[in-house]
Order: C-alpha cells, then structure tokens, then sequence
C-alpha cells in the first residue's frame, strides 16, 4: 500500500493523563512524532487555545485575565489554564497549534478547533428537552467538523478525498458533556440522555473516517463527581460522599454509565471499519487514581 495516508484522529488529553491507556498513548504518540506533518484538535475547554476570545473578550470572562497564562505566556491567551494545554505539549515538535477562528493564523502545521464551552450534543437537542437556558454551547463537536471542512481548502489539496497536504496528519478529538447526565431529572431521562451523549463521539467519528481519519482515540467523560465546582456548590449528605475520594457518588456513577455506553458504541463502530483503529480513551481512571492517591502523581494536598 505504501505510505499510508491519513487523518489521524488523537485525544490530546488522554494520551498525557490516562495511566489506563498509557501503552497505545505512546504508540500513537511515538506514530505522530515520526510520521505526521499536522495536527487538528477538536473539543472543549480542555484544549481551546483562544477561539472563545477570537472575536472579542467578555468582560465577565475569567479566563481573559491574570493569572490564566501567567506562567508561561505572560498573559491571557484563552486557554483555561495558567500555562500550556496538553494539546500543545503533545504537539511540541511543531509550533504551537493556532486556534481555527484566529486572523492571520499560520495553517501548515493544523489548526485547533476546540473551544470552550463545546458539548457533545448540538444545541437543538437540548432546546428539545428544556434544557436551552441550562446548556451553553458555543460550538458543538459536528460544529468544530463543519469549521474544519470550511478551513480544508487552506491547508489540503482538496483533488482528492485525503489531500495531500492533509495525509500524515494528526487530529484530537476532546468531546464531553456531562451537564444532561446529572441527578435531579427523572431517572429514565437521565439514562436516555446519557446514551444520546456516549453516541456523539462515534457519529462525530464516523465523519472523520469520511474525511479519511484512519485512527482515533474517543475520550470518555471524567468522574464529575469528583469536580470541585459541583463539590463547592453542592452540600449531599454524608453518606453521597465516597469515603475514600470525597467525590458525590451518583455524579460519578452517571459518568460511568456514559462511558459505559460510549464503550458499547465504539464496538459497534469498529468492525464496520476493519482498516480504522479506534480507541477509548479512558478519562475516568486516572482522575480517580488522583483522588485517591494525590501525592504519588505530585499533587499536594491543601492543609485546612
């Protein structure tokens, strides 16, 4: 066959943070290194690079201001982080992936359509189910595909299905929305919602593999039990609280079920494309593990 052409399709953050998957991580990772010219990245506040920005700051956006990029920019850059993603340390042979909405952005290397505030889902499903005013979503993961078919022209050869500018190319796909799948709705709607988010990714894959993706990496979604907003915002009672990770059960047994879901999809998708490799990328492990054992990854532990 020669030398494959391809749209690889990586999950950034996995492949740094999943200690789970942490053998195809570097496969994959060893693979971009030596063979791909590009990157393309598509997801959420994990990875926007500054497309939530591009057109004008918020003032109420906390992320326009110090100390976010302090530490390594020295000032805001959009990015929801005081210093570098992991889109842009995966990346690091190459110059830093600009974000799609930029002006004047240089091409040649990819292009990062993550942004924040993206959900699985698109904003019609919620409006649907009365959840319009609840879920804001600044450009849904089939949003981020139509940008990147809409910027194809200025970085592929677009004389055949994979260009060649595109061929050896690496894309990352970041895609979670949990806000549906939390308790407090009725237990059937929780569960039908779920399963309609865990199916996103593999249509959002499926599209990919039209536009020539050959390998994929699909996150699941994080233990939300575990995240501090809901964790400051929510008082439980004790017994919701795990003994060990201080994260809200029921929060995390619905993000299990999502990946859970996800999972089942993914193994429908795979033999349908027998030449494509398609990977979970496990989310839910290793922010547990954090939890669970927080100095062993580094993390101290504050003293109250």
């Amino acid at each position: 066959m020669g030398r494959r052409e391809a749209l690889v399709v990586l999950l950034a953050v996995v492949l740094a943070a999943a200690a789970a998957g942490e053998a195809d991580a570097a496969k994959a990772k060893g693979k971009a290194k030596g063979k791909y010219r590009a990157l393309f990245n598509f997801g959420d506040s994990l990875a926007d690079a500054g497309n939530l920005i591009a057109n004008g700051v918020p003032d109420i956006l906390a992320t326009a201001r110090l100390p976010y990029g302090q530490t390594y920019f020295g000032k805001p850059t959009g990015r929801c982080s005081d210093g570098r993603l992991v889109i842009d340390h995966l990346g690091e042979l190459l110059p830093l992936l600009p974000p799609s909405k930029a002006n004047r952005s240089d091409l040649s290397h990819g292009a990062n359509f993550a942004i924040t505030g993206a959900t699985a889902l698109d904003t019609p499903y919620f409006e649907a189910r009365g959840l319009g005013a609840v879920v804001w979503n600044s450009g849904a993961l089939m949003t981020q595909i139509q940008w990147f078919r809409d910027l194809k022209p200025f970085f592929c050869n677009a004389r055949s299905s994979m260009p060649t500018r595109c061929s050896s190319s690496a894309s990352s796909v970041a895609t979670t929305t949990t806000r549906p799948c939390l308790p407090g709705r009725a237990s059937q709607r929780r569960t039908s919602s779920c399963r309609m988010s865990s199916r996103a990714s593999p249509m959002a894959s499926k599209e990919l593999i039209a536009e020539g993706a050959v390998d994929l990496i699909v996150p699941g979604v994080m233990p939300t039990g575990c995240f501090p907003v809901y964790l400051n915002m929510l008082d439980m009672p004790a017994h919701e609280y795990g003994a060990r990770s201080g994260c809200i059960r029921q929060y995390n047994t619905f993000s299990w079920v999502h990946n859970a879901h996800l999972k089942r999809a993914l193994e429908k998708l795979r033999p349908k494309y027998p030449n494509v490799r398609i990977i979970y990328g496990d989310y839910y492990t290793p922010v547990v593990q954090f939890m669970l054992q927080p100095e062993k990854f580094g993390i101290l532990q504050a003293v109250t």
